[in-house]
Formats: structure tokens, C-alpha cells, sequence
């Protein structure tokens, strides 16, 4: 024998059931982004006078000179910078939009924290010396990309 509340009640365990298994899932990512160990907390010395000695250079992008400053006057660091805290600064993605290619690979690498010495190391084997790529076009089209 069915009754008129034995629908609404399957339903009801179906939707408990989803909610526990999409529950789950949630913990499950949580616990491997836990695990998950950014490179920028452990710039070194050396590490970040060697960006910041860029950054200043005459080759790098208006847009990291701009960055640099504002590092220079406190609101954010290339620690920050490296571990991603500092993502959602329009100066940070201004400066990683408008950079050279290379400068892109290189930041995405850092976020996705692989060793800053392996992604020095690439960019170098890719270029053949410090410039950045030349003779790529910008990624992105904007009115400081050239």
C-alpha cells in the first residue's frame, strides 16, 4: 500500500543522499588543496632581488614597473605576488596580463608551485639569454602591449 507522502519522502532521500555524496566531495577537495604547498611563502633573499632587478630593468613591462612600486611602497610583496594571495589585485593582473609571455609561463608556474629555480632555468633554455621573447606577439591585445 503507497501512501500520498511516500513520493515527496523518496524524493526527499534522494536529494539527502546527493547532498551527502556532493558533502563528501567537498571534504575531499578541501583536504587535497590543504595539501597543496605554494612556492611563494619560501622566495628567498635571492629569489626576490633577482625579480625585483627585473622588474626595475629597462626590458620589463610598464605594467611591472607599476607593480614594482607598489611593492616598493608597501601594499602587497612578491611573496605575495608568488603565492597567489595577491591574484585578485588589478595591479598584480594588469602586470601578468600586459608581460611578455615568458613572464606569464613564469607566473603561472610559481601559482602552480613548481620550483622558482626550474622555472628560471626554462625560461633561459627558452630564450637563450635574459630578454624576454621578442619576436611573440602579446597574448592579450591591450593598449600597453607593444
Amino acid at each position: 500500500m503507497t501512501f500520498p507522502h511516500d513520493s515527496a519522502r523518496q524524493q526527499l532521500q534522494a536529494w539527502r543522499a546527493d547532498l551527502d555524496a556532493r558533502g563528501a566531495r567537498l571534504d575531499q577537495v578541501a583536504a587535497e588543496v590543504s595539501k597543496a604547498r605554494t612556492r611563494g611563502a619560501d622566495l628567498s633573499p635571492a629569489d626576490i632581488a633577482e625579480i625585483e632587478r627585473f622588474a626595475r630593468s629597462k626590458d620589463a613591462p610598464n605594467a611591472l614597473k607599476d607593480l614594482q612600486r607598489k611593492i616598493d611602497s608597501g601594499v602587497v610583496s612578491w611573496q605575495d605576488v608568488a603565492s597567489g594571495r595577491a591574484v585578485n589585485d588589478p595591479d598584480v593582473q594588469r602586470a601578468m596580463r600586459t608581460s611578455t609571455p615568458s613572464l606569464r609561463r613564469a607566473y603561472t608556474a610559481i601559482k602552480e608551485g613548481q620550483d622558482l629555480d626550474e622555472v628560471v632555468a626554462a625560461g633561459q633554455q627558452r630564450t637563450g639569454r635574459s630578454r624576454a621573447f621578442e619576436d611573440e606577439p602579446p597574448i592579450d591585445f591591450t593598449e600597453d602591449a607593444f
